[in-house]
């Protein structure tokens, strides 16, 4: 399986409606590892390293997110793998 990088800026309603919550939960699932932070400008970034496939998946559930959110836009750039991470974190 080919190894893949992520970064993702979420943009709406995904900032107190528990997204880093469920997007930790949702990435321990698929086993992929990075982590997921608030920004200051009301988003959410996070970074996905795993299996394309499992990445695609999560990218995926970021166009929806959990119930409460209302996503409006999600900005996607593709890294180099780096496989540094050991598992998914919420980064404050």
């Amino acid at each position: 399986m080919e190894k893949v990088r992520a970064r993702v800026i979420v943009e709406g309603r995904v900032q107190g409606v528990f997204f880093r919550y469920h997007t930790q939960e949702m990435a321990f699932k698929l086993g992929i590892t990075g982590w997921v932070k608030n920004r200051r400008d009301s988003n959410v970034e996070a970074v996905f390293e795993g299996d394309k496939e499992r990445v695609d998946q999560i990218i995926q559930w970021c166009h929806r997110g959990p119930p409460e959110a209302r996503v409006t836009k999600v900005q996607l750039a593709w890294e180099d793998y780096t496989g540094e991470f050991e598992d998914f974190s919420i980064n404050y």
